[in-house]
């Protein structure tokens, strides 16, 4: 995040993908097993054809037993053929009940291949999906897994797929495990799930899928559990924004509005670099790289006090350290708002910027942007996906700019949301002013690319889950 040189080139944009694919033997269930514990798999396809961009095998899990079941006992095995031996896949979790940050999902091969499968997709639960009552189900858990090169996969051939399984039943072509017993359904011929020389896959790789989620619910800038939960209110000084201006942390305040705590950056000024107060919060760990960002975000065109019109940025972005004048594996993706212009710009322009490197003096920039000259006063959903082809910008639900994969992030990065002006030439009041900046939430899913409507289903299921903070990324 830096000043613009006065001839205003623009910063530009990241965006991500994300991958995800399962048909027929016959065989008899093995049914829930004693009366006081087992359970019952029911199963429906989102993705019913013969071939698919992925595989999407919708489950429940419902306790058949008289006494409550530890959900983080209980393992699932759906079984496919995979499309070559050396192909690779990676599992997702669009959306569950239970919550997908307690939904895990790993690969294995099978010890006895057969014409329908020879491998498995195995999910499990954390201990924090809890238990689950007699009689009770785990709810839609909306899955699905896709080749890691993202080719197109063939369902047709694997044993557990159905397409014209398109609403909830149960589903005897997936086995379930409670405890190390298989409880539930029959595996291909061979390849009991009990099988102590069934392997794990070693080659696939790991599917991300681990979350960051933060609600801001904090009381103020030195509540502990900023720290904690590892982030930085920012009082060092330094750019960007006004030279000499004050990077002051007590801005930064978390007010309840309409019933929700949200994070306010406020920057204030008199007309004086002194007078000049900007706000910042970044992640301590730089530890993001591809995958799916999103916060809510209320942007404001008007000060909350004072004389309008200083040329202020408002932002949400990632970024990490330029090593070097032009070095290659340097990387920024903005969201940023200017209401009053800037940067050569007289009116509301909101630029979103990918950057593959620059040079600050002089300064020479290689970055590619998408801009829209309009008002974006109000709270907006703000979402950037970066894979390995491209990287995509999202306003409330639309595509606003896909940039080129000339321009992906080779080393992981910061998240940051940050309030500061680019100069003092806008208003040259000296009666205060202050600008204020909104965060509803923060998500980050790694090494996957959701939809801006998987985004809002999966924040939906942290807050009814009453889960306000989650960081299962591991450190880069």
């Amino acid at each position: 995040m830096r000043n613009r040189p006065p001839t205003g080139r623009r910063r530009l944009a990241l965006a991500l993908s994300a991958l995800l694919g399962g048909s027929a033997l016959i065989a008899l269930p093995t049914t829930a097993g004693a009366a006081d514990g087992g359970v019952a798999v029911q199963y429906r396809t989102s993705a019913s054809g013969a071939t698919a961009d992925q595989s999407e095998p919708w489950l429940k899990v419902r306790n058949t037993g008289s006494t409550s079941v530890q959900l983080s006992q209980v393992k699932i095995r759906y079984y496919f053929k995979a499309d070559s031996a050396s192909t690779s896949y990676r599992f997702a979790c669009s959306w569950a009940v239970k919550g997908c940050a307690n939904i895990t999902g790993t690969f294995g091969t099978l010890a006895h291949p057969t014409a329908t499968a020879d491998r498995y997709l195995e999910i499990g639960f954390t201990s924090s999906a809890g238990t689950l009552a007699s009689g009770a189900d785990t709810g839609d858990m909306q899955l699905r897994f896709y080749q890691s090169n993202w080719q197109t996969l063939n369902q047709a051939d694997d044993y557990s797929f159905s397409g014209a399984q398109t609403s909830y039943a149960d589903w005897n072509k997936v086995t379930a495990q409670l405890a190390g017993a298989t409880v539930w359904g029959t595996a291909p011929a061979g390849n009991d799930p009990t099988d102590p020389t069934d392997p794990t896959d070693p080659t696939d790789p790991p599917g991300g899928g681990q979350s960051l989620f933060d609600d801001f619910s904090y009381t103020s800038y030195t509540d502990p559990a900023i720290s904690a939960h590892g982030w930085n209110v920012r009082s060092n000084s330094g750019g960007p924004g006004v030279p000499g201006a004050n990077w002051d942390p007590s801005k930064v305040t978390f007010p309840t509005v309409s019933g929700n705590k949200v994070m306010n950056l406020e920057t204030s000024t008199a007309g004086t670099a002194e007078s000049t107060k900007q706000t910042e919060v970044v992640s301590k760990s730089t530890k993001f790289k591809n995958g799916t960002y999103a916060a809510r975000v209320k942007f404001a065109d008007a000060p909350q006090s004072g004389p309008d019109g200083d040329h202020l940025v408002q932002t949400f972005f990632t970024i990490n350290d330029l090593k070097a004048p032009m070095a290659d594996d340097y990387a920024e993706y903005d969201f940023e708002y200017l209401p009053n212009g800037g940067w050569g710009e007289s009116g509301n322009i909101l630029y979103t910027t990918s950057w593959e490197t620059y040079n600050p003096d002089p300064w020479q920039a290689v970055n590619q942007h998408t801009e829209s000259r309009q008002s974006y006063a109000g709270w907006h959903d703000l979402v950037l996906t970066i894979d390995n082809s491209s990287i995509k910008y999202y306003i409330d639900g639309q595509l606003f700019g896909t940039h080129d994969a000339q321009y992906l992030p080779e080393r992981p990065m910061s998240i940051n949301f940050n309030q500061w002006l680019i100069d003092l030439a806008g208003q040259t009041s000296t009666t205060a002013r202050a600008y204020n900046e909104q965060v509803d939430y923060v998500l980050h899913v790694k090494d996957q690319v959701l939809t801006p409507a998987q985004v809002s289903a999966k924040v939906a299921a942290y807050r009814t889950a009453g889960t306000a903070f989650v960081d299962e990324v591991p450190a880069s």
